[in-house]
């Protein structure tokens, strides 16, 4: 039998916690592949606003402003940007919501490390055997239905209308080297336990909607007309996600308190788990890169279409 996306993820779910973020920058640049250029496929940026072309620390992430709803994590995460493909235009097809899920945080043995980060997905999938969703969770449906998952690949877009929100997930390494934190894998790719000499850390996943209905009103049937920065027109394997800890150390400490099933609310020193700042997050290089699909392609020294 298969496992829609959201059955599996129920029957692992335990204590967890959720912050939702808003967008406030899209841009060609990604300063853990290309750091210190402007020489990357398009990507939407989510959570502190102290990041730019140059790989930061979590103490510098720490002094931007969050576009999340907890002022204690000022990480900063990342995913290639959606596009509405009509003919020579291309058009952001923004999320309905993104949100980061922690989970399995009773089962974590330590806190993301100061300076912790981490890539999942990959950016350079073409097919579904590229793809282990097992590992990774990585699936895209619509998450009001219909579900059409049973007769395309799963990590490819829906060949169907959604009713509602089209819905991508992907889950990070929640295993680390305490003493080499560039050295990181998944808990499912060991049987469900950490290597030797590694550390269980909270299990982040991705979660965005995308409000394809806004977007294409009359729907679609078959290859839908939209891509991501990273691939082909009515494809989704290039999925992938970036982030770098943000967090403040109080708060990442409290996250491991939780116990059961049960979510919970992480506070802090800096607020209330559950409030948007009063700041407003903004590009903290806006004189540089670009925000412009066709602009990053000739920035990557690619031919722009026709």
């Amino acid at each position: 039998m298969r496992v829609s996306g959201p059955l599996l993820l129920a029957g692992a779910a335990t204590a967890l916690t959720d912050i939702e973020h808003k967008p406030f920058m899209r841009k060609n640049i990604d300063p853990l592949v290309s750091p210190g250029l402007y020489r990357s496929h398009m990507h939407s940026f989510y959570g502190s606003d102290a990041i730019t072309k140059d790989l930061p620390t979590s103490a510098e992430l720490q002094k931007g402003c969050p576009s999340g709803e907890n002022p204690n994590d000022l990480s900063i995460y990342w995913a290639p940007t959606l596009y509405h493909v009509d003919g020579d235009n291309y058009t952001e097809i923004y999320p309905a919501t993104f949100k980061t899920y922690y989970e399995n945080i009773d089962k974590a043995e330590t806190p993301f490390p100061q300076d912790f980060h981490a890539i999942a997905g990959n950016a350079a999938a073409q097919t579904q055997a590229d793809i282990d969703e097992k590992i990774t969770a990585i699936t895209w449906w619509c998450d009001a239905g219909p579900e059409d998952r049973d007769s395309r690949p799963r990590a490819a877009f829906p060949r169907v209308t959604c009713s509602a929100h089209m819905q991508a997930i992907l889950r990070f390494p929640d295993c680390v080297d305490p003493n080499k934190i560039t050295d990181y894998t998944y808990a499912a790719a060991n049987g469900g336990r950490c290597p030797a000499g590694m550390k269980r850390m909270p299990s982040l996943r991705f979660s965005i909607r995308y409000d394809t209905r806004k977007a294409i009103p009359q729907g679609w049937s078959g290859v839908p007309p939209f891509k991501l920065a990273c691939g082909q027109i009515g494809d989704g394997y290039c999925f992938h996600g970036d982030f770098i800890n943000g967090w403040f150390d109080d708060a990442a400490k409290n996250m491991l308190q939780a116990k059961g099933q049960t979510f919970m609310r992480i506070d802090g020193a800096h607020g209330n788990g559950k409030q948007y700042s009063s700041c407003k997050a903004k590009d903290a290089d806006p004189e540089h890169g670009t925000s412009d699909y066709k602009k990053s392609l000739e920035m990557m020294g690619h031919t722009p279409p026709r």
